[in-house]
C-alpha cells in the first residue's frame, strides 16, 4: 500500500477517484503543527529558531497518520504546490519520521487524473529553500504581532493586534480618509456649445481650453464670462482624427485579480472568494463523486500551457467563430517580481463548461466557476476593435472637443466585457457627424454646470488590494487574510459603509502610534522591500536567520522607545515603561530588576487616611476603582490588603445584609450583596429587602415607586406608603 498525504479531506476524496489498487488517500486537515497561539514561541536569544507545537485537536490526526505511514511501502506528501504547502509537508515529514532527503513529495497545479498521475511518476525530495522562506515569514510576522500588539495594547489602553502587512493596510486605508477630510471643494464650471455642420447635424462639444492650456471657469461670473465671449466667437472644426481602436483581451486570473472581480463583480468579500475557489481546486461533492473545476487559486502567474491553450482556442473557434481566433495564441507576460511557481486560474476541462456542472454547484461556486471560464475563454480571443473620432474646436481663444467610438467587432467582450462607460461630459457623443478640417460650425446653444472637485475615493476591498500589490505590499496567499483582519469583529478596524471601507476611531489612534515608533514597518517600500528578501530565500537558498537578525536590531530599539512613558518611578528617579500583564496595563520601572516599582496605568489620586492596615500595619491610602471607591494598603504590592467604601444602598433580599452600589465592566450601575462572595446576589435596581406579596420575588425601588422584580407581575405601590 502506497499512502498519500493531502491537507484537505475533499481533496483527498477527488484525488481518490483517479487512483485504484495500491493508493490510500489520507488529509492532515491543515497544518499538523504550528508556533503556539498563546505565546510568541520564537527563542530570540538561539538564533531567532521558533518552537513547534501539536495542538490537542491534532495529536489524533497525527496518531492516524502514523499508524499509516507505517504500514505503507511508500509515503507521498502531495501539500499544496507553494511556499506553505511545502512547509505542511516538511513538518508532516518531520512528525510521523519520514527521511527529508528522499524523494516522498509531489505536486501538482490542477486535480485531474493526467496531473496526479505524472505527479507520482516524478516524485521530489522536499525543498528546503521554500520551507525557509515559509519558516523566515512566519517569523518576522511573529516577531512583529507578538510584540508590537501588547506595545499598542498597553499605550492606547485597548486590546489591539498589528501586524507587519495588515498595518500597512490600514494605514493606507486611514491615510485616504483623512484625505477626504482634508479635501476642500473646489468650485469649477463646464460648458457645453451645441453646434451643427454645413448638413445641419448637431452635436455637442465641451469647453477644455483656454490659449492652449486647459481652462475651467471657478466661479459663476467667469463661467457667464467666458460663456458670452464663446458667443460671439466662430467655430471651427480645428482637427478630426479617426482610427480604428484595438482592446486587448485582459489575462486570465491570477489570485488579486480574481479577488478584485469578485468583490466588484460579485459582491463577495476577499475571504468569501477564496474559500469558494478552495473548493472548486478541491473538488465539489457531487452524485457522481467529488469534481475539481479549477487550477490551483494561489497563483501571481498569468502563464498558462500550451494544452490549455489550445483546448480554449478550439472551443472559440467552435462556438463563436474563427474570426474570434487571434492569428497568433495571446501571450501575458507575469510581473517580474511574481513567483511564476505555476498557471494562472482557469478551468480544468473547457468541456466543463458553467452551464453543465451549474446544477452540481451552489450559488456562489456556480457564479465564481463563471467568472473563472468566461475571463479565461476571453483571454485567449481576438481584441474587440472599436470606430473612434476625436474633434478639436477653436472659438476664439477658447479649445472645445469631443470624441466617441462605436464597436465594430466584439472581440473578447462577446465573453467577457470589461470596458468602462465614460461620462457624457468628457466622451461627448458616440455617433459624430461628418466634419472636415476647417470646417464653420454654427453654434446653435451653449448650456453651464456648476461643478466641484470631488475628494480621492474611499478604498474598497478591491481597490485596496490592487493598491497593495502595485505597491508590492503582502503576497497572493496573504490579501484574503489581511481584509478578514481589518474587518474583524472583535476589533473593527473598519467598517464597511456599502461596498466601502471606513476606518474606525481606535484605526487613527493605532496608525498614529505605530508610524511614530516603528516608522520602518509602516514605510511601503520597507515593506515591499522585505517581500522581496523574503522571495529571495525560496529561490537563492540565502540564511533567513541573518535577515531576521539584521531587521531585529533596530526594531528591538523602536520596541524599547515606545514603551517609554513620562511617568517617573517615585522610589528611584527613572523613566518608567507601560506594559500588558493578565490583570491590564501597568507601569514598570526601566531600571528593572535594580528597581522593581510597578503601580496601576489608570490609578485614581491617592489620599492619605488615619486608617491602619489589618495585615501589615503601614498606613492605608484612599483609591478608586471600577467598583468604586476601596482603602488599599500603602504596602503594596507587598502586601495587596484591601477594603471596599462603596456606598451601601439597599438590602439584600436573600441573607438581609446591605447591598452595595457598584459598576460594572460596561459602565452600567448595579447592586451587590456586600457579603460576596458568600452571597451572590445582584440586582441592577435597588432591592427593598422585602418579598413581593403577589408573587414572591424581591421588591425594587424604581424612581420613588415600589414595584416587583418580575416582569411578569404587575405589582406596584409608593415608597412612602
Amino acid at each position: 500500500m502506497q499512502l498519500i498525504i493531502v491537507e484537505s479531506p475533499h481533496k483527498a476524496k477527488t484525488i481518490e477517484k483517479f487512483l485504484k489498487g495500491d493508493y490510500k488517500v489520507d488529509a492532515s486537515k491543515g497544518h499538523i503543527r504550528d508556533l503556539p497561539v498563546n505565546y510568541m514561541g520564537i527563542s530570540i536569544a538561539n538564533n531567532f529558531e521558533p518552537f513547534y507545537v501539536v495542538s490537542q485537536e491534532k495529536k489524533q490526526d497525527i496518531k492516524r497518520l502514523e499508524t499509516m505511514a507505517k504500514k505503507a511501502d511508500k509515503v507521498f506528501l502531495a501539500t499544496d504546490p507553494d511556499r506553505e504547502g511545502e512547509a505542511i509537508s516538511w513538518h508532516l515529514a518531520e512528525v510521523l519520521g519520514l527521511d527529508i532527503n528522499s524523494a516522498n513529495r509531489i505536486e501538482f497545479n490542477e486535480i485531474s487524473e493526467k496531473a496526479v498521475k505524472n505527479a507520482l511518476n516524478n516524485p521530489r525530495k522536499i525543498d528546503m529553500n521554500l520551507v525557509d522562506a515559509q519558516q523566515a515569514r512566519r517569523v518576522l510576522d511573529r516577531l512583529v504581532g507578538y510584540s508590537i500588539s501588547p506595545a499598542a495594547s498597553s499605550r492606547l489602553n485597548d486590546n489591539l493586534s498589528a501586524g507587519r502587512v495588515q498595518s500597512v493596510a490600514l494605514k493606507m486605508v486611514v491615510d485616504r480618509e483623512r484625505e477626504i477630510i482634508a479635501f476642500k471643494p473646489q468650485e469649477y464650471w463646464n460648458l457645453k456649445a451645441t453646434v451643427s455642420n454645413k448638413e445641419g447635424s448637431a452635436f455637442k462639444v465641451l469647453l477644455k481650453e483656454k490659449n492652449g492650456k486647459q481652462y475651467k471657469p471657478e466661479n459663476a461670473e467667469e463661467a457667464l464670462l467666458t460663456e458670452n465671449q464663446l458667443k460671439n466667437s466662430n467655430f471651427v472644426v480645428a482637427n478630426v482624427k479617426r482610427s480604428v481602436m484595438k482592446a486587448h483581451a485582459p489575462a486570465p486570473y491570477i489570485t488579486s485579480t480574481l479577488q478584485q472581480d469578485g468583490s466588484i463583480r460579485l459582491n463577495l468579500t476577499a475571504p468569501q472568494v477564496m474559500q469558494v475557489a478552495q473548493r472548486l481546486y478541491e473538488g465539489v461533492e457531487t452524485p457522481r463523486g467529488n469534481i475539481a473545476l479549477i487550477t490551483y487559486m494561489r497563483t501571481d502567474s498569468v502563464r498558462v500551457s500550451t494544452e490549455a491553450q489550445a483546448s480554449a482556442l478550439e472551443y472559440i473557434k467552435a462556438n463563436y467563430g474563427s474570426e474570434y481566433v487571434p492569428a497568433k495564441p495571446n501571450r501575458y507576460v507575469t510581473k517580474k517580481d511574481a513567483q511564476d511557481a505555476h498557471e494562472a486560474i482557469r478551468p480544468i476541462d473547457i468541456k466543463k463548461t458553467p452551464e453543465s456542472v451549474k446544477d452540481l454547484l451552489d450559488k456562489n461556486q456556480y457564479r465564481l466557476y463563471k467568472l473563472i471560464y468566461d475571463r479565461f475563454i476571453a483571454s485567449q480571443m481576438n481584441e474587440a476593435k472599436y470606430d473612434s473620432v476625436s474633434v478639436d474646436v477653436s472659438a476664439g481663444e477658447y479649445g472645445l472637443k469631443t470624441s466617441g467610438k462605436t464597436l465594430i467587432f466584439k472581440g473578447y467582450t462577446v465573453v467577457y466585457d470589461d470596458t468602462k462607460k465614460e461620462e457624457d461630459e468628457e466622451s461627448g457623443n458616440a455617433l459624430l457627424p461628418a466634419l472636415d478640417n476647417g470646417e464653420v460650425l454654427e453654434l446653435k446653444a451653449i448650456s453651464k454646470e456648476q461643478k466641484f472637485t470631488k475628494p480621492p475615493t474611499r478604498y474598497t476591498e478591491a481597490s485596496l488590494i490592487k493598491h497593495m500589490e502595485d505597491k508590492g505590499i503582502g503576497r497572493p496567499s496573504t490579501y484574503a487574510t489581511i481584509m478578514a483582519k481589518l474587518s474583524d469583529k472583535k476589533r473593527e478596524y473598519v467598517r464597511k459603509e456599502k461596498k466601502y471601507l471606513v476606518p474606525n476611531e481606535i484605526s487613527y489612534s493605532l496608525i498614529d502610534f505605530l508610524v511614530k515608533y516603528f516608522p520602518d514597518i509602516m514605510d511601503i517600500s520597507f515593506t515591499a522591500k522585505m517581500e522581496d528578501d523574503l522571495d529571495d530565500i525560496g529561490t537563492s537558498g540565502k540564511d533567513w536567520h541573518k535577515l531576521i537578525a539584521n531587521f531585529y536590531k533596530n526594531f528591538e530599539e523602536q520596541l524599547r522607545d515606545s514603551k517609554i512613558t513620562e511617568v517617573i518611578c517615585e522610589k528611584c528617579g527613572s523613566p518608567m515603561i507601560i506594559n500588558s500583564g493578565k490583570y491590564g496595563n501597568y507601569y514598570a520601572c526601566s531600571k528593572y530588576p535594580e528597581c522593581q516599582n510597578i503601580k496601576a496605568v489608570n490609578e485614581k489620586v491617592v489620599i492619605p487616611t488615619d486608617k491602619i492596615c489589618a495585615k501589615c500595619g503601614a498606613p492605608m491610602v484612599e483609591r478608586e476603582g471600577k467598583f468604586g471607591k476601596f482603602l488599599a494598603c500603602s504596602n503594596y504590592p507587598k502586601c495587596k490588603n484591601t477594603v471596599s467604601m462603596t456606598e451601601n444602598v439597599g438590602i439584600c433580599p436573600d441573607c438581609g445584609k446591605p447591598t452595595k452600589k457598584m459598576m460594572s465592566r460596561g459602565g452600567k450601575v448595579f447592586y451587590g450583596c456586600s457579603d460576596f462572595p458568600k452571597c451572590k446576589f445582584m440586582s441592577w435596581d435597588i432591592p427593598t429587602g422585602e418579598k413581593c406579596p403577589e408573587c414572591g420575588q424581591y421588591l425594587i425601588n424604581v424612581e420613588g415607586k415600589i414595584k416587583c422584580s418580575s416582569k411578569k407581575c404587575k405589582y406596584i405601590k409608593d415608597a412612602k406608603s
